[in-house]
């Protein structure tokens, strides 16, 4: 049977993606911030910014669990199709 291993992200990937998602919601904030309305536009805005990133990052969990449970899954059935077929006699014809 082969074993899946662990997917590992090198530091650099890491760092890029924060760094990234850092320079994104900053330049976004300094943006609303710096836009000629009134607050309570600001406020909405800011509001929208929010709401986004928070289901951004569910989205992103909830795909990244459907993955795994999709490949488990697929390993258990595997594990169990090499059982029957090591229990399987192909000489045995009763």
């Amino acid at each position: 049977m082969q074993t899946i291993g662990t997917q590992k992200d090198s530091p650099a990937w890491v760092i890029q993606t924060w760094a990234a998602f850092v320079i994104s919601i900053s330049m976004t904030t300094f943006g609303i911030v710096n836009l000629p309305v009134n607050s309570w536009v600001k406020g909405f805005m800011g509001m929208g910014l929010a709401f986004s990133v928070g289901s951004t990052f569910t989205l992103a969990k909830t795909t990244r669990d459907l993955h795994e449970t999709r490949r488990l899954t697929a390993r258990l059935d595997e594990a169990k199709v090499e059982k029957l077929l090591s229990q399987h006699d192909p000489l045995n014809l009763k």
